[in-house]
Order: structure tokens, then C-alpha cells, then sequence
């Protein structure tokens, strides 16, 4: 993966947590979608392990936290949602 497509994921996710209600959850393929019209391109799914490295990244900074049907998740396993970070 290259540093800057994760850097692109990681200001994406962020700039789209920054638009919602505080506790709003986002989804992965959400922030893969926007870099694909941000590129122009019809194709996020190539984004996807960019977009699942970003999350990675910023969990570990305490950026954003995750979570599945509620219910906090410590790790990025299986489907995920995406929450701003507690004090970010």
C-alpha cells in the first residue's frame, strides 16, 4: 500500500466523521465510495484495503474507535463501523 493512499483514506475518514453528529458511525465502503468520485473513478472497491489500513492507523492513535451493531470492537474483524475517537 502506498503511504499517500493511506494518508488520502485516513483525511478522508476523518473529514467525513467531521461532517456528523458526534456519535455517528460511518462505514468503510462510505469513505472507499468518496475517494473513488474524489478520483473519479467508479471503482472503491480498489480502495478498500487502503480505506481497512487507514482504519488500522487511527484506531491504534486513538483517532476513531470501532464498533458492529453497537457494540464496541477492539479489533478491525469482520464488518465494522467507524466512530470519531473519545477526546478527538
Amino acid at each position: 500500500m502506498t503511504g499517500s493512499g493511506v494518508e488520502k483514506a485516513s483525511a478522508m475518514i476523518v473529514s467525513l466523521l467531521a461532517k456528523r453528529a458526534a456519535d455517528a458511525t460511518l462505514c468503510p465502503s462510505e469513505v472507499a465510495r468518496a475517494m473513488a468520485l474524489e478520483n473519479h473513478s467508479g471503482e472503491w472497491r480498489t480502495a478498500m484495503p487502503l480505506v481497512h489500513e487507514a482504519v488500522d492507523g487511527l484506531l491504534h492513535t486513538g483517532a476513531v474507535r470501532l464498533s458492529w451493531k453497537g457494540k464496541p470492537l477492539e479489533t478491525r474483524t469482520g464488518p465494522y463501523r467507524i466512530i470519531l475517537g473519545k477526546g478527538v
